[in-house]
């Protein structure tokens, strides 16, 4: 298992919302105030980690097909931008088989090699989207990770899911032991609502962490294949993520969350919908 000393962080939040974005400027964040930094990709796709490398990397199930249980370390550990450690999980084939059971096959084939037991700082894994099988829920089942963030954006549909997370991450949490650690806001429009998400999380009694402006820069890192910390060094996105990498190092957030019920959400989303309205 992980030395208890490592930082090990999940983030979940709905298919397309930026998630693997914040993920990976993040680790990129981490890596550049000096930690050793393991980035683990938990999508199916395999593409978390690809503007880290600067294309995509063989996943721990490819590997596995390929080679079955003769692996070595060399086959599924990558390094990328300042020295990032990158593994991707992966997952079966399309339309065969669960996709949550390439995160249990991947732990395995890490703990079985040691990849755990080297001296990260912090290992970051990127989750996919809704946690809608127990597969994904692993990281937070198996206590892989400390904390866990939700990236989400003011639309309602990725609330929804953010929501649906919450009520994981409860299920998980307990006043002893609370791993969620805040609320990651993407502003994917310049459109996007603060109040709608602060009503959300004032509603769920939970924090949002940070705020990600929206900016182009990042969708021009991406088309290079980087993170902004790479592509865009002097870039004022930089601060920000640097500034969340040091918020999440030193959090200590002690609100065990209070996931919406499905008339509460209902409400919500009538809330939500006159916010939006608003000039």
């Amino acid at each position: 298992m992980l030395n208890k000393k490592v930082l090990k962080i999940a983030l979940y939040g709905k298919g397309g919302i930026g998630k693997s974005t914040i993920a990976t400027n993040l680790s990129a964040a981490f890596s550049k105030i000096g930690l050793k930094v393991l980035h683990i990709g938990c999508d199916p796709k395999g593409d978390s980690t690809r503007n880290l490398v600067g294309h995509k990397i063989p996943t721990v199930m490819e590997v596995i097909r390929k080679k079955g249980t003769n692996i070595e370390e060399k086959d599924i550990l990558h390094y990328g931008f300042n020295e990032i450690a990158c593994i991707e999980a992966g997952g079966p084939k399309a339309g065969m088989g669960c996709a949550g059971m390439g995160i249990t096959m991947m732990t395995e084939e890490l703990q079985t090699l040691g990849v755990f037991n080297k001296p990260w700082d912090i290992v970051i894994y990127d989750v996919l989207g809704d946690v809608v099988c127990g597969g994904f829920a692993v990281p937070m089942r198996e206590k892989y990770v400390d904390k866990v963030y939700i990236v989400s954006s003011s639309e309602f549909m990725s609330i929804y899911a953010a929501n649906n997370i919450l009520k994981s991450v409860s299920t998980f949490s307990d006043k002893e032991k609370n791993i969620f650690g805040g609320l990651i806001h993407n502003r994917r429009t310049d459109n996007s609502k603060d109040e709608i998400i602060k009503s959300f999380a004032k509603n769920t009694n939970i924090n949002v962490l940070k705020d990600i402006p929206f900016t182009n820069e990042i969708g021009i890192s991406e088309l290079m294949g980087k993170t902004v910390f790479e592509a865009l060094p002097d870039s004022q996105l930089c601060e920000t993520f640097i500034s969340l990498a040091y918020l999440i190092k030193s959090s200590n957030e002690t609100n065990v969350p209070s996931p919406l019920e499905d008339f509460e959400l209902e409400a919500f989303r009538k809330e939500a919908l006159q916010m939006e309205m608003k000039k």
